[in-house]
């Protein structure tokens, strides 16, 4: 084969998670007590909007977390040598941003490096210019044409996405088509907006995601669009490379919560007595220890045993995911507090109410009760819970990261690209772009994330429910 597949850690969970979101799906479909709110999230134009975004970062994250080991060579016995670099299927579809490297800065867009150099002339004059870029518009003559070529450029892709989108809109609109009904009209009632679910806004969502899409992708073929950082890295690929950190922080830590967060939550609320005492007396220590400095110790541990067993990690990328694993973890160690005790004291209400005295009397097991009784009532706070603190969890990976404990240095992130730019910002001229795009790329996932999570709040929560 050309290639091995190489499955990390991470890449397993990740997989794994989207596994139990598709079952939590199936198993929603079934039951009309969760088909009510969710309709009533889909009903909302700002909520479905926020979903497009973030099923596209989503699907950018998926692509990176498919990794594989390419062709290197063959032994004389006819074995396949593969490479020790993990590439994943992000790379290869971004395989020109990866592989066009420039000698150190340049700005968005630019043709010339950020800074002077000396050039040898061929009559071996020596100057202090700015040198020409080998791949950010290489293929301009002179800096005039560069104005009209971007435009041209994004004038085409504008119009390819546009012409994608369209076909996208007739083929919705032919799914869509009720009977003795024209095309027309099925586009009229799309416009008016009519429906329960609000495809209109979806459609424009996706089609702004497209064009997007099509210039960034069309005009990074022949420019650094976001500029380059100091090593000649297409600042464009970092950012879409550090979409998956950004992801894996913010679900598995969740992933490590919940089973803390929920078996100690109920447990302390329904037996109460001794088992209560314990479960706070063990979250009360829990979050007296301030988290930073417990994340720091733990990353410091284990980066003490990665350099003392190399042996342990074949590659760079490895050490890497191991380091991310470990921070997840403890995150989560460290996070499920705070929904422990409010399943603590939603479930010393429920264990009162009628029904849960009547299962009790009929002969039912603690067990059952907490799984079939108490869990399925306290699931809205579960779900409200998880999505408010995955936007938190993406910003807490850059701020772990500005104090040295977030993840390993060589992975692509966002906390990773803001900590570099602190020291760009101080140089004159100053570099601003990695800044930039780090922002932009993790504000649209944060504001979409948080726009999704007050309509999943306003219609799981009972006291907002209409």
């Amino acid at each position: 084969m050309p290639f091995q597949i190489e499955i990390l850690w991470t890449d397993f969970l990740i997989f794994v998670l989207m596994g139990s979101i598709l079952a939590f799906g199936v198993y929603t479909l079934r039951h009309e007590h969760l088909r009510v709110p969710w309709r009533q999230v889909a009903r909302r134009p700002l909520a479905m909007a926020s979903l497009v975004i973030l099923c596209a970062y989503v699907v950018i994250g998926l692509m990176d977390s498919i990794h594989y080991r390419p062709l290197q060579d063959r032994q004389n016995s006819g074995e396949p040598v593969y490479s020790n670099v993990e590439l994943s299927l992000l790379d290869k579809v971004a395989m020109p941003l990866r592989a066009r490297t420039e000698k150190t800065y340049s700005a968005p867009f630019a043709m010339q490096a950020y800074t002077k150099e000396t050039v040898e002339y061929p009559d071996g004059q020596h100057a202090r210019e700015y040198p020409r870029l080998l791949y950010g518009g290489a293929h301009l003559k002179n800096e005039a044409e560069r104005s009209g070529d971007i435009a041209s450029r994004a004038g085409t892709a504008t119009l390819a996405g546009l012409g994608f989108w369209l076909l996208l809109v007739g083929g919705f609109l032919l799914i869509r088509q009720k009977r003795e009904e024209t095309l027309a009209q099925a586009a009229g009632r799309l416009m008016r907006g009519e429906g329960d679910i609000p495809w209109r806004t979806v459609l424009i969502t996706v089609g702004i995601l497209i064009m997007l899409a099509t210039n960034a992708g069309y005009l990074s073929l022949t420019y650094h669009i976001f500029g380059t950082d100091q090593a000649g890295q297409d600042v464009f690929y970092k950012s879409l490379k550090s979409i998956r950190t950004g992801l894996v922080i913010g679900t598995l830590t969740t992933l490590v919560m919940l089973p803390f967060a929920a078996l100690f939550g109920i447990m302390a609320g329904y037996f109460r007595g001794w088992v209560d005492d314990v479960i706070q007396y063990v979250y009360t220590t829990l979050s007296s220890i301030p988290g930073v400095l417990l994340i720091a110790a733990a990353i410091l541990s284990l980066q003490l045993y990665i350099e003392t067993n190399p042996e342990s990690f074949t590659s760079t990328t490895q050490r890497a995911d191991t380091r991310l694993l470990f921070l997840c973890l403890i995150l989560g160690v460290t996070s499920w507090t705070s929904l422990c005790r409010l399943l603590r004291g939603e479930t010393l209400k429920l264990r009162e109410v009628d029904f849960i005295q009547a299962a009790r009397a009929l002969g039912a097991s603690h067990a059952t009760v907490m799984a079939r009784h108490i869990l399925p009532n306290v699931m809205h706070i579960i779900l409200i819970t998880v999505v408010l603190d995955f936007s938190g969890l993406v910003l807490a990976e850059a701020v772990l990261a500005y104090v040295g404990v977030g993840v390993d240095p060589t992975m692509n992130s966002w906390g990773n690209m803001i900590v570099s730019a602190r020291l760009e910002m101080a140089r004159e001229p100053i570099v601003w772009w990695s800044l930039t795009a780090a922002f932009v790329f993790m504000f649209a996932l944060v504001l979409a994330a948080n726009l999704f999570s007050d309509a999943v709040r306003d219609a799981f929560d009972p006291r907002l429910r209409k």
